[in-house]
């Protein structure tokens, strides 16, 4: 004698809650990526050119020691910006080379940066060929 049972009940999910969640999981994040504000500054690193530019080029050099030069002379860092300054009078579009060792604090570069930027000059980071 066998015994049926009489409503079987399925055992299925539906999954539409899940896309949902997903959907504004996505809308979410595409929105809040959006809102990141980068704060990195633009670059212009050197390229494998061998014309010279008629532009004016100015070296700061930072050494380990965090000895500053410019043109290499050596000078104090509250000594740079006014020394750029009286050797760009007149000087259209200059350029300022910035070279640094690797074993230079970033912030110390970061300092001679803003330098440049703050006066709009185009800057330059130098690097050696290994």
């Amino acid at each position: 004698m066998a015994i049926k049972r009489g409503s079987k009940v399925e055992m299925n999910g539906s999954s539409a809650s899940m896309t949902d969640l997903m959907f504004l999981l996505l809308i979410f994040l595409m929105i809040a990526t959006t809102l990141i504000n980068s704060n990195a500054l633009k670059l212009q690193l050197p390229q494998s050119t061998n014309v010279v530019a008629d532009k004016t080029i100015i070296s700061v050099s930072i050494s380990p020691e965090l000895d500053y030069f410019v043109d290499k002379d050596q000078v104090q860092f509250h000594e740079i910006e006014p020394m750029l300054k009286q050797k760009l009078v007149g000087v259209d579009k200059p350029i300022i080379s910035l070279q640094s060792d690797e074993k230079v604090p970033l912030g110390e570069v970061i300092k001679v940066m803003n330098i440049a930027k703050n006066n709009n000059w185009q800057l330059n980071l130098a690097t050696r060929q290994e």
